[in-house]
């Protein structure tokens, strides 16, 4: 029944060459509640509504800018327009219509923060929202509102957030809201050390959104909130939430951490995501995936297993990885290398030589030096993923 009503609804806008008149029949309300309901079809996974956001959003743009004032005298109009700017709206076309309006009280104040949140100016917009209540606003307005709040005060009271996003997956159940509200709230969790409360936020949505089009965003959130909560988070947590993704999607995952934790050198983690990247079977089948093998050997050449480490680098084939990580690969050989062919120096030589003793230290600031060496070539590589 909502697919049909979806087709119903979008076929009345989006409807080719007489796109014209279709917009000027269609009110503001329904032009947003068709937003809203391809929107839900985008959080379901269908990718091919992207374009259709695109356009539909041009067409509402274009809609709001020759609606007469006193159409707004009409509540559902008003709450349309208001939940277009909460959505980030044209800040040209909020600030041309809702100037002309005559708002009061409540309405007022949520319409000078839509203005100033669309042109960018969070802390006015954050100042004009700060003490709105969503639960307040009635179902249309409650959802958008506590999304766009809890995005604001974020920064600043990142536990008001949660709360916010709470209401927002509460008012809005099910839609992009409640998506976007989960892969927010995994960002506040990490600001908070909650490592409980992010791992709770992660398994919702990979049970409810793992298809939508923002799971490569959700993706980063937590890579970077696991590693960031690399002391306190239970991996076993960590692990449940990637059991309901494909073996490609939690390789992805378990690789990209063990990358960072190779290059920031986190033991305990880079065993645990290495392990449970070797664990999964190979593009190949059942090999061991190289990256895997990569990052793990990778941080061991400021170990004292460096030769084995060097051993097993040497025997990777580069062709099996990607530019970046050929590259990260050819460095960690060099770097093992030059630890492993400084001269060794005797215990009589250690013994009988004050200055050789006094020395010592600067094997430890070699090895040092080299996984520096390591970090800036990673550096390089960032904006590309394994």
């Amino acid at each position: 029944m909502r697919r049909l009503a979806r087709a119903l609804l979008l076929g009345a806008v989006l409807c080719g060459p007489v796109l014209p008149a279709a917009a000027d029949g269609l009110q503001p309300y329904q032009m947003i509640r068709s937003l809203q309901l391809l929107q839900d079809g985008i959080a379901d996974g269908d990718h091919a509504d992207l374009p259709m956001q695109t356009r539909l959003l041009a067409i509402i743009d274009k809609r709001l800018k020759e609606t007469a004032p006193e159409d707004f005298d009409d509540p559902r109009n008003l709450r349309a327009l208001l939940v277009y700017g909460a959505s980030g709206g044209n800040p040209a076309t909020l600030e041309k219509v809702i100037s002309g309006l005559d708002l009061q009280g409540l309405y007022a104040r949520l319409g000078i923060g839509v203005i100033h949140y669309a042109s960018g100016n969070l802390p006015e917009a954050n100042k004009a929202l700060r003490d709105v209540e969503p639960l307040e606003l009635g179902e249309v307005l409650g959802g958008p509102f506590a999304l766009l709040a809890g995005s604001l005060a974020a920064p600043e009271n990142p536990k008001r957030a949660l709360e916010l996003f709470d209401q927002a997956r509460l008012l809005s159940p099910g839609t992009l809201i409640e998506e976007a509200a989960l892969r927010r709230t995994i960002d506040v969790c990490a600001q908070l050390d909650d490592a409980h409360c992010a791992a709770r936020a992660a398994s919702h949505y990979v049970r409810r959104f793992l298809r939508s089009p923002y799971a490569s965003q959700f993706a980063e959130a937590f890579i970077a909130t696991v590693i960031t909560l690399r002391d306190t988070i239970d991996l076993d947590l960590v692990e449940e939430v990637t059991l309901a993704m494909s073996p490609e999607q939690a390789r992805t995952i378990y690789l990209r951490i063990a990358r960072a934790s190779a290059i920031e050198g986190h033991e305990r983690l880079l065993a645990f995501a290495t392990g449970a990247a070797e664990r999964l079977p190979g593009k190949d089948g059942q090999q061991p995936d190289p990256r895997a093998v990569l990052y793990a050997n990778a941080a061991a050449v400021a170990s004292p297993d460096v030769r084995q480490a060097l051993a097993v680098l040497e025997e990777i084939d580069a062709r099996r990885l990607s530019e970046s990580d050929r590259r990260l690969l050819l460095a960690a050989r060099k770097v093992a290398s030059q630890v492993v062919s400084r001269p060794e120096r005797t215990l009589l030589q250690r013994a009988s030589s004050p200055d050789e003793v006094a020395a010592e230290p600067e094997h430890a600031a070699f090895v040092a030096q080299r996984m520096k060496l390591l970090r800036d070539v990673d550096a390089l590589l960032m904006e590309e993923t394994p």
